[in-house]
């Protein structure tokens, strides 16, 4: 394995001791961005760089070059990087806000990684003046806390970009009678699946509602000033079924909801930003992308490893969920369909992998490290301008940071130059930022655990589905007894007695919530499991220790909603005194 990470592109050192001091450091307008030249010589070294990105990484190579038992060799390291734009998206709206020890420690690993940007995705978790209603509960970000992050950021070589939503995804402002008639389908819309009706989510196209979410953007950004802007507008599911149902019906889905986000995008690009949206909506309709105007930039996301010769989504869906999903038909090929409208129209583009950490407890390792490569295999040959790395929080944000270690590290690896990366590298680089040797191997072993089973589901882990009751059993299962029992022994390496750190404590608390989902998969299976009295007692065990692990890491608000999602029975306080059994 190579002694640094990531691994440069080009490094030829011999055996001759070298000296890293004293160090020359001069700019070299002509290496690529963020790119650097490090020659280490018996009498000094010289470091030729082209921006501040490039003299701090070639400065971190000459620190881990240093840092080698054999010092650092004479010879020469030049590098740049893949993906100029490297950057990670923390969800903080799906009941998990972390405090801001955990947001300093992710800074410090993601500067590490040489992550160039942070996302944190909000939908009510920033203290906006005027609206403490919609977030008086959910511990938010305060305008103070974004400022000082943003100087943490700084410190660490990473931009903190802002990252909202202001059309779909908006339930939280929607469910209080104040904002209810902004919705599209105010009394609720046709339910995705099954019958009845969801409550609102997506605000009707209109340019009230548009300058509403101006306004919030606005604020937002007189905390964070920033050149580029995320407005999400993913997933409107509710759009042309209420309030815009005869424009819809008139001119197409697609044109309507690019009509309303240009009444987003247009006023923050006349203001000299950088705008990013989620391109899902627009995936299939090339010819409404080509209306947009410069500065708007596409990000194309996808979170499935990619399947060969996919079959037609409808004919798996059908279609008219498929069109109020607005994903293309061949959506399971992969980033390949995700990206195609905006490769073909030349709009900018990025593409959004994901750490498949969220709908999980302890991960998806394998299928993280497929779609990432996917991301980035599409992206060069599409030139995708930046990688946005994903980590959401679906359905009560219960894995830990420490969860999507393996993925982070992949991704900065593969993302800054994909023909030198090694996945070997993870595990060892792993180990570094959870601060215990063999961590790294353990947390892939971990999050392997699907597979171990042979139940890998769409978008989740079974061992999640099966205790929050969307367990949908395989065709072919190849769960058995032996299986079972080399899952129990991946999981058991992650129980503490008593966690002595606030990592350890995370996993502790996963591993128990899985492996109370590996004993409900096996009585689904017909495996045999513990006494029911055993059983009681361990669940009420994972959900204390799912309690004590969040108070070391992150806010109170959002913990009830986060531990109703798993035993509703078990949602009050006194799971935190219950004894194991």
């Amino acid at each position: 394995m190579n002694a640094v990470f990531p691994a440069p592109r080009r490094i030829d050192l011999g055996r001759a001791p070298g000296a890293a001091e004293p160090l020359d450091v001069r700019v070299d307008t002509s290496l690529p961005t963020q790119g650097y030249r490090l020659t280490v010589r018996a009498d000094g070294t010289t470091l030729e760089h082209r921006d501040d990105l490039g003299r701090r990484y070639g400065l971190d190579t000459l620190r881990q070059l240093t840092a080698t038992d054999d010092g650092a060799r004479v010879g020469v390291v030049e590098d740049w990087p893949d993906v100029a734009e490297r950057a990670f998206m923390l969800d903080i709206s799906r009941d998990r806000v972390p405090t801001m020890d955990t947001l300093r420690w992710l800074v410090g690993v993601l500067g590490r990684l040489r992550f160039t940007e942070l996302q944190l995705y909000t939908e009510h978790t920033f203290a906006w003046p005027g609206h403490e209603q919609v977030w008086r509960d959910a511990s938010p970000m305060t305008a103070d806390e974004i400022r000082a992050l943003a100087a943490e950021c700084s410190a660490h070589g990473v931009t903190l970009v802002p990252c909202l939503n202001g059309f779909g995804h908006m339930e939280r402002f929607l469910r209080h009678d104040e904002h209810r008639h902004r919705a599209e389908c105010p009394d609720g819309a046709p339910a995705l699946l099954g019958d009845g009706r969801t409550p609102p989510t997506t605000l009707a196209p209109t340019p009230e509602n548009a300058a509403f979410a101006l306004d919030l953007f606005r604020g937002y950004l007189d905390a964070l000033p920033s050149t580029r802007i995320h407005i999400g507008g993913d997933e409107p599911f509710e759009l042309g079924h209420g309030r815009s149902a005869d424009d819809v019906g008139r001119v197409g889905r697609a044109t309507v909801y690019a009509r309303h986000l240009r009444r987003l995008i247009d006023p923050l690009v006349d203001d000299g930003h950088e705008v990013l949206f989620w391109g899902d909506v627009l995936s299939r309709s090339p010819e409404v992308v080509a209306t947009f105007p410069e500065g708007a930039t596409a990000v194309g996301w996808w979170y499935a490893a990619p399947v060969a010769s996919p079959p037609p989504l409808s004919s798996v869906l059908g279609p008219e969920l498929v069109e109020r999903l607005g994903m293309p038909e061949d959506a399971m090929a992969g980033f390949v369909a995700h990206t195609r409208a905006f490769a073909e129209t030349g709009m900018p583009c990025w593409v959004a992998p994901g750490t498949s950490s969220w709908n999980s407890f302890i991960g998806r390792w394998p299928n993280a490290r497929d779609n990432i490569d996917d991301a980035l295999d599409v992206g060069a040959d599409i030139g995708a301008r930046g990688m946005l790395l994903t980590d959401w929080g679906d359905n009560g944000h219960h894995q830990p940071l420490a969860i999507s270690l393996p993925p982070l590290v992949h991704a900065a690896g593969a993302s800054w130059c994909r023909t030198t990366h090694d996945d070997a590298a993870v595990v060892d680089i792993v180990d570094e930022m959870a601060g215990a040797p063999g961590a790294g191997s353990d947390l892939v072993d971990l999050g392997s655990v699907d597979d171990l089973l042979g139940v890998r589901q769409f978008n989740a882990s079974a061992l999640f589905n099966v205790v929050v009751g969307a367990y949908l059993p395989p065709r072919r299962p190849r769960i058995d007894a032996d299986r079972v029992e080399r899952a129990l022994e991946v999981i058991d390496r992650f129980v503490r007695a008593d966690p002595a750190t606030d990592i350890e404590a995370g996993l502790d608390a996963a591993a128990r919530l899985a492996r109370v989902g590996v004993w409900s998969l096996a009585a689904h299976h017909g495996i045999a499991t513990p006494a029911p009295g055993t059983l009681a007692a361990e669940r009420r065990e994972a959900v204390a220790r799912h309690r004590r692990a969040w108070a070391r890491t992150s806010r109170p608000g959002g913990l009830e909603d986060s531990v109703a999602r798993l035993f509703p029975d078990l949602a009050g306080p006194d799971a935190l005194t219950t004894p194991s059994g």
